[in-house]
């Protein structure tokens, strides 16, 4: 089955009131769990990959990967290159075979924003591939995109960048923050619905995607640190929010964080309960195990996306 853009995926997650996970991917056993867990709950997938995962693994390594597995599963996969930094990253995703890219130009001032998102989009139009922009700034690290403050994104301003734009689908601040460490471990996370409803109700419509939206589940912080992990004081956000999110506006749910962590959890506990073992196929493939757990989870849990193929 070849590779889809967003485009048809969005139209039917925001009529059914649901989103679509867009998850990380880096190497083989990351993509492999995640669509494992999207075929078993019949789910569309996004596979994303930021400027450091190409640099990781390669661009031509990655599609390829991405077209084995929707060839696979016979699910609809998106290819999306995640905060594209320029035009020439999202010129390399677009020549690699990406079907939908972002480009961030949230750092920028409003104006400038505008004119580089406007050439970013005009670009992949002509190459039918599909334009995430952003606008706000969500704190937090992730790979290059790193920012030390919240700004909450205005709905008026938001209007007039998808007019003056022509983008297909806008990332948004509301409260959700990159990474594992989102908030200070006494401050209970909060998510502005205001915000969103007023962005629903002036763009009708409009798919909506939030950033930083990983849940940072205890449970598994708890099992990296038994097994030898120093993660202290990681928090996300909680799950009945991210639902409450996805079935409204918000049409594409990045998760990167959970998937890091299980991961990694999954394979301290190898190493701690079988420390001669040395087959990468052995710690690797509990990895991706774990990994598939959690895209089940997210499906059926805040996605809401089971069964909508």
């Amino acid at each position: 089955m070849p590779l889809v853009t967003t485009k048809e995926m969005f139209k039917k997650a925001y009529e059914g009131g649901y989103a679509i996970g867009a998850f990380n991917i880096n190497n083989l056993e990351i993509l492999q769990g995640v669509v494992k867990g999207a075929k078993a709950k019949n789910s569309p997938v996004i596979l994303q990959c930021s400027t450091g995962a190409l640099k990781y693994a390669g661009p031509k390594y990655l599609r390829a990967m991405v077209e084995a597995a929707a060839e696979e599963t016979g699910i609809d996969i998106a290819l999306h290159l995640d905060h594209g930094p320029d035009l020439d990253a999202v010129k390399l995703a677009i020549a690699s075979g990406f079907t939908s890219v972002m480009f961030d130009g949230s750092h920028y001032d409003f104006e400038e924003n505008i004119r580089k998102t406007k050439e970013v989009v005009e670009y992949a139009h002509a190459h039918g591939v599909v334009v995430e922009a952003e606008l706000g700034v969500l704190a937090g690290v992730e790979d290059d995109v790193v920012a030390a403050e919240h700004v909450y994104t205005d709905p008026d301003q938001a209007v007039e960048f998808v007019e003056r734009t022509g983008c297909d689908s806008l990332a948004i601040a509301i409260g959700t923050s990159h990474g594992a460490f989102k908030f200070p471990p006494d401050y209970e996370p909060q998510l502005r619905f205001d915000i969103l409803e007023e962005i629903q109700r002036k763009l009708p419509n409009f798919p909506i995607v939030l950033h930083g939206a990983s849940a940072v589940d205890p449970e598994t912080v708890e099992m990296c640190n038994k097994f030898g992990g120093n993660i202290a004081n990681a928090k996300g956000i909680p799950v009945e929010m991210l639902r409450k999110a996805a079935s409204m506006a918000v049409c594409k749910i990045n998760m990167d964080t959970d998937l890091r962590l299980a991961m990694t959890a999954a394979i301290r506990k190898v190493f701690a309960e079988n420390p001669a073992e040395f087959d990468p196929r052995k710690y690797l493939g509990a990895g991706r195990d774990a990994i598939q757990k959690v895209v089940e989870y997210k499906i059926e849990n805040v996605l809401g996306s089971a069964n909508r193929l």
